[in-house]
């Protein structure tokens, strides 16, 4: 009994890493494209993304016979509004910057719920959450401006997409109180694709066959590690996951400059890393004590 317990929480250990790898992966194929030497807009493929997303759900929801069911629709349309933010200023970070400073400057978003926790809900405040904040603020200094007192104006997009992951999370946390799965993802996938194409229609157009290539093999990506990372949360702790997540800071520093032709991080671009990871991890494993 005790055997099969524990190879659960190995799975569903080896599925939050998988799904820190997928999600990261996703990025490189962005980067390998604009290597290749494609002009493809960002926005298409957060499009893509999201209707393969929507398409997928379709036929799972069809096999498992599931329908959705709304009961606050608020916070579906604040999850997919936010969470659309997020993708888009994400890959836009990615396209003008590094895969490696993007997605370490994505998983700012634990940061950020902090600060917003603080703002907006008394209950949560919490001053060494907050002191650990500002010092990991310091590290997203560093990976902005590695070496020297200035940065590219452009690191902001994946900042930003940080910003709007947090609030993308704290409204996942409140429909996820009141939603099942099916529901939450039929809305963020679906109503995420019209919303994408609505504002970016201008860039969404049928792609050649070698586009399409590279929007599929990113979307896929992405969303195996959607799935992966929903099967994982089935089997371990919040704390756990937490920090087997945060590990696409590390995958991100340093698999870069091999898969992606980042440049290679240097000494303070390293200890801001370091600090955001640490950062994320201290925040999970208080969330946790305080919830205990």
């Amino acid at each position: 009994m005790k055997i099969a317990l524990n190879l659960k929480v190995l799975l569903g250990c080896l599925c939050i890493f998988g799904s820190a790898f997928f999600f990261y992966l996703a990025t490189v194929i962005i980067k390998w494209a604009k290597i290749k030497g494609l002009n493809i807009d960002p926005a298409l493929f957060v499009f893509a993304r999201f209707l393969l997303g929507f398409i997928a759900v379709l036929i799972l929801m069809a096999l498992k016979k599931k329908k959705i069911k709304v009961k606050k629709k608020r916070y579906l349309i604040g999850r997919t509004i936010a969470n659309c933010v997020a993708v888009y200023c994400f890959f836009k970070g990615v396209d003008l910057t590094s895969v490696g400073q993007a997605n370490i400057l994505n998983m700012t978003y634990p940061l950020f719920i902090a600060i917003f926790s603080w703002m907006f809900l008394k209950e949560q405040r919490d001053a060494i959450a907050i002191v650990v904040v500002i010092i990991a603020f310091a590290g997203v200094w560093m990976i902005l401006a590695p070496g020297k007192m200035n940065f590219n104006i452009n690191s902001l997009w994946a900042l930003a997409s940080g910003v709007s992951a947090a609030i993308a999370m704290m409204y996942l946390n409140l429909s996820r109180q009141v939603h099942d799965t099916e529901t939450t993802l039929f809305f963020l996938f679906g109503l995420g694709s019209l919303l994408i194409y609505t504002v970016f229609f201008n860039h969404i157009h049928m792609p050649q066959f070698l586009d399409l290539k590279y929007l599929f093999f990113c979307s896929a990506s992405a969303i195996v590690g959607q799935f992966l990372i929903t099967i994982g949360f089935k089997y371990v702790t919040a704390i756990e996951g937490g920090i087997i997540s945060s590990t696409r800071i590390l995958l991100a520093a340093v698999l870069g400059p091999v898969v992606a032709m980042d440049p290679v991080l240097s000494a303070s671009g390293w200890a801001g890393a370091f600090l955001i990871f640490s950062g994320n991890i201290f925040l999970t494993l208080r969330k946790a004590k305080k919830q205990n």
